[in-house]
C-alpha cells in the first residue's frame, strides 16, 4: 500500500507541474492586454511597455515560468494584478466554500447513486426502468437550469432558502445549511443520475456471478449478500464514476456560483479571467486540480482497499 501511495503522489505532484505550466503557455499570448486592461484604454504604449517590464510579462515565457515556479514551490504564488492581494490568501478566503459544495456533494453523491443503483438492479422490473429514466433525464438537464428554477421557486417565491450569499459553517451551522442545500441540489442531480447508472451496471455483473450463488446456497440472508459480497465487488465502478463526477462538479460550480452568487472559486475563476489576472487564475487552477487530485487520492485508497489487484497497477 505504501508504495501505491508514493506513486499516486508523485503522479499529483507532476500533475501540478504540468498543469502549471499549461495554464502560462495558454495565457502567455494575452500578456501584453494585461498592462493595458490595468492602465485602461487611455494609457500610452511607453506606459504599457513600462508596466509589463514592471510585472516581469516582457520576459520569454520559460523565464516568467521558472520565475514564479521557484516561488510557488516556497509557498509564494504570487500578487494579483488588480487587487495587490497576495494571491493565497485571496485563495484562502474562497475555499471554504467551495470546498463547501465539493465535499457535501461528493458524500450526497455518492450515499444517493449506490442506493439507487443497487436497489435498482436487485428489485428490477418498474424500479430499474424509472431510475434509467430518471438518470437519462438528470444527465440532460444542465446544472444552471436546475439552479434557475430552484432559486426562482423555492428561494423567490416561496421564501423557503436564500436566493443569493453565504454564510460560513463556524459562524452559524444552521445559516451555512440553509445558503448551500439549493447549490447542493442543483450540483448533486446530473452526479447521482451518472454514478447510479454505473453502480447499477455493476451490480448486476456481480449478481450474475458464480461465487454469489455459492453464497445464496449458504443460506444467508438476501440484505446481507448485498452488504458484503455485492456491495464490495460493485464499489469499484462506483467509486470510480464518483471520481470523474467531482470534475463536473466542479466545473458546475463556476456557474452555480455566480447564480447563487456565492464567494468561492468558481466566481473568483470568472472575475479573474475577465481580467486576465494571470497570477490569480494560476492559483485558482492549482487550487482546482488540489482539489481533483485529493478526492482521486481518496478514491484510489478506497479501491485499492475493496479490491487488493488495483494495488499492483
Amino acid at each position: 500500500m505504501t508504495n501505491f501511495l508514493l506513486r499516486r503522489l508523485f503522479s499529483a505532484v507532476v500533475l501540478l507541474v504540468a498543469v502549471s505550466f499549461l495554464a502560462y503557455v495558454l495565457l502567455f499570448p494575452t500578456a501584453g492586454d494585461i498592462s493595458r486592461n490595468i492602465l485602461g484604454e487611455n494609457a500610452t504604449e511607453a506606459q504599457v511597455a513600462l508596466k509589463n517590464q514592471e510585472l516581469g510579462l516582457d520576459q520569454p515565457l520559460m523565464i516568467q515560468y521558472f520565475a514564479w515556479f521557484m516561488k510557488a514551490i516556497s509557498g509564494d504564488l504570487g500578487v494579483s494584478y488588480f487587487s495587490s492581494q497576495p494571491v493565497w490568501d485571496t485563495l484562502m478566503i474562497r475555499l471554504p466554500v467551495t470546498l463547501s459544495l465539493v465535499i457535501v456533494v461528493t458524500l450526497l453523491t455518492g450515499v444517493l447513486a449506490f442506493a439507487a443503483g443497487i436497489y435498482a438492479a436487485v428489485r428490477k422490473g418498474w424500479v430499474d426502468r424509472t431510475l434509467q429514466i430518471l438518470a437519462t433525464l438528470g444527465d440532460a438537464l444542465p446544472p444552471f437550469i436546475v439552479a434557475l428554477f430552484l432559486v426562482t421557486y423555492f428561494a423567490i417565491q416561496q421564501k423557503v432558502f436564500p436566493a443569493t450569499g453565504f454564510i460560513p459553517l463556524t459562524e452559524s451551522p444552521a445559516g451555512w445549511v440553509r445558503t448551500i442545500t439549493l447549490p447542493v441540489i442543483a450540483l448533486a442531480i446530473g452526479g447521482v443520475a451518472g454514478v447510479a447508472q454505473q453502480v447499477r451496471s455493476a451490480t448486476l455483473g456481480v449478481l450474475r456471478n458464480d461465487y454469489i450463488r455459492t453464497v445464496r446456497s449458504r443460506g444467508l440472508s438476501e440484505r446481507r449478500i448485498i452488504l458484503t459480497s455485492v456491495l464490495r465487488n460493485a464499489s469499484t465502478n462506483g467509486l470510480t464514476s464518483l471520481a470523474v463526477q467531482v470534475v463536473g462538479i466542479l466545473g458546475g460550480a463556476v456557474v452555480i456560483e455566480v447564480v447563487f452568487a456565492l464567494p468561492g472559486l468558481g466566481s473568483l475563476a470568472v472575475e479573474a479571467t475577465s481580467r486576465t489576472d494571470l497570477p490569480l487564475i494560476v492559483g485558482v487552477i492549482l487550487a482546482v486540480v488540489l482539489i481533483v487530485v485529493a478526492v482521486n487520492l481518496i478514491v484510489d485508497v478506497l479501491v485499492a482497499w475493496l479490491n487488493p489487484k488495483v494495488r499492483l497497477s
